[in-house]
């Protein structure tokens, strides 16, 4: 019994160090992560905030780095984003309804299943390749706005798809036996128990899916967004631009005052992506609170 105790002992003893070194090595992962982002975003701040300023905001892009603004790069990413997110959050979350509480398990479902699991990780470069070849040249939309909202619809769709179907599935049962037993429709209860209960981790899932879209350059340089521009967007066929594009533009030149700027419109994609998240979590908060009360 003695040698049984302290061979436990032993164990429980090498367990317990094996558990503080691995608590010790995430720890420091963690720090290492948190440094280099503070180290990145210090950087960024002491760059770019002295550039910072309503006419930064107000101008369009110029020659000369005093003048340069970010106008019609602020407005092309609005415009962008709003036609990606009426585009490709309905079809998400109308795909994931269908997946969850429709289809049929069988060869055919595992297979969407599969595929959209696949494109969730496929490169971004890949679905500008795609939106060239289909939207531009066989749909004939040209390098248009709406050219753009659709590939940059491609690429976060899987990914809607998956938040949405993750979000459907953490509804409990027993909410759509109940609403079954009082008699309601399968669409009636997915549009009136399940919908609301599953709409705050929808929410957030997609909100992150878009904040991905905001950052990509490289499927919208593929499809032939203009580098500058010195207007507004005017209509669904007219030519844009996006941040993360001008600010590829802005360090690829060889003044080093454009760094400057490139710097300022990093500082403002980040407010944007800031205040998306924020909004993110006011919706779940505010649609949590609905369900409690």
């Amino acid at each position: 019994m003695k040698l049984e105790g302290a061979v436990l002992r032993n164990l429980l003893a090498r367990r317990r160090r094996a558990e503080w070194i691995f608590k010790i090595a995430a720890s420091g992962a963690l720090l290492f992560a948190l440094g280099t982002l503070g180290v990145l975003l210090l950087d960024v701040l002491r760059d770019g905030l002295g550039w910072l300023d309503w006419d930064f905001l107000t101008h369009f892009p110029s020659r000369k780095p005093e003048q340069a603004g970010i106008l019609s790069a602020l407005a092309g990413t609005f415009y962008l984003m709003i036609l990606t997110i009426l585009i490709a959050f309905p079809l998400g979350v109308g795909a994931a309804i269908y997946l969850e509480e429709y289809a049929k398990k069988h060869w055919f479902s595992r297979i969407v299943e599969v595929n959209i699991a696949n494109l969730a990780g496929v490169p971004s470069v890949i679905y500008g390749l795609l939106g060239l070849e289909l939207f531009v040249r066989t749909m004939g939309l040209g390098r248009s706005l709406i050219a753009g909202a659709l590939t940059m619809a491609l690429l976060v769709l899987p990914i809607i798809i998956i938040a949405a179907r993750e979000a459907i599935r953490t509804v409990p049962n027993p909410i759509r036996e109940a609403s079954y037993a009082l008699g309601a429709s399968r669409w009636q209860t997915v549009w009136h128990q399940v919908l609301p209960v599953a709409f705050p981790g929808m929410l957030t899932g997609s909100i992150l899916a878009f904040s991905r879209a905001i950052g990509e350059a490289s499927p919208l340089i593929t499809l032939g967004a203009l580098t500058y521009i010195a207007f507004l967007p005017d209509g669904l066929t007219s030519p844009f631009t996006v941040i993360p594009i001008q600010i590829f533009n802005w360090v690829s030149r060889p003044q080093k005052a454009f760094l400057n700027c490139a710097a300022a419109a990093i500082l403002v994609m980040l407010a944007i992506l800031l205040a998306m998240n924020a909004v993110a979590v006011f919706l779940r908060h505010r649609t949590q609170r609905r369900m409690t009360l």
